[in-house]
């Protein structure tokens, strides 16, 4: 067994973790993601009355613009941040497919920092992630590879066709 195969094992030995994460869809139903076993991701925290919420439009481009090749932008309302995310589930569904026109999956509000942090969140950024360490605002951006493993971590302030964010995505969808 060469290194690369070993490293390759433990990635994938970690990505069930990940997926099997339990979520619930903006609609309320249960969902992983696992449920996107084999396709390139983006997670993204995001917010309605953020700075950053112009950052809807980008997502979307990026996702319709790649989602044939096997890649989906998943969004996950956040309130952490300054009260920015005040609706409810309803009132954010409405406002992203009115005003953005999305229709990258969208999941039910979650915490992204403190004690009531998520799972997903918790795995994304704790101790054990390869990119450990707090989100510290909205728009934040993990990429996660076809077999569940954080591959890279973007600020808020990278932009959804930023060319290092668009470089990472295309080489994460390069691998077999």
């Amino acid at each position: 067994m060469t290194l690369a195969a070993g490293i390759a094992t433990v990635s994938a030995a970690d990505a069930p973790t990940l997926q099997g994460i339990p979520l619930k869809t903006i609609e309320g139903k249960d969902a992983t993601l696992g449920d996107y076993k084999g396709k390139v991701l983006l997670v993204v925290n995001v917010a309605s009355q953020c700075g950053y919420t112009r950052q809807y439009a980008g997502l979307q481009s990026l996702h319709e613009k790649l989602k044939d090749k096997g890649f989906t932008v998943l969004g996950f309302p956040c309130n952490d941040f300054g009260g920015q995310e005040p609706g409810t589930e309803a009132e954010i569904q409405k406002f992203c497919s009115t005003k953005y026109k999305v229709t990258f999956p969208m999941f039910a509000k979650v915490a992204v920092k403190g004690a009531s942090k998520h799972p997903l969140y918790e795995a994304l950024t704790g101790k054990s992630s390869p990119v450990p360490g707090d989100v510290k605002w909205n728009f934040a951006k993990f990429l996660v590879g076809k077999d569940g493993a954080v591959l890279k971590r973007f600020d808020s302030g990278t932009e959804p066709d930023d060319a290092e964010l668009l470089k990472s995505i295309d080489e994460a969808l390069a691998v077999k």
